[in-house]
């Protein structure tokens, strides 16, 4: 694990909090912030059990990733397999957002 894995998935959180709304941005930088371990690492792994869970009502697989991204803060092994995923699917969001706007724009 080097110095280059942890900046990189700083910079992914750090884009990821632009893109989100203030108070979903604030709840992200305060669940990040080093103090809070104490409830980043149980919310994290009750979030991939959720994920696991997600036949159930209610739950959903949407909680697996994030509880995965909250993990990565703290799990060095996970810090570079989240921030590439999160570049790919980064760069697969943007991608799909130009077509729909061409395919759009063609309708026109």
């Amino acid at each position: 694990m080097t110095h280059i894995d942890d900046r990189r998935l700083d910079r992914r959180f750090e884009r990821l909090e632009k893109q989100l709304p203030v108070k979903a941005a604030r709840a992200l930088r305060w669940l990040r912030d080093p103090g809070s371990t104490w409830i980043r690492i149980p919310t994290g792994i009750l979030l991939i059990i959720g994920g696991l869970l997600s036949f159930l009502p209610v739950l959903g697989i949407w909680m697996l990733p994030l509880g995965l991204l909250l993990l990565a803060q703290d799990v060095p092994f996970l810090k570079r397999p989240t921030s590439r995923a999160m570049i790919r699917l980064e760069r697969r969001w943007v991608e799909w957002r130009r077509r729909r706007a061409l395919a759009k724009a063609s309708r026109q």
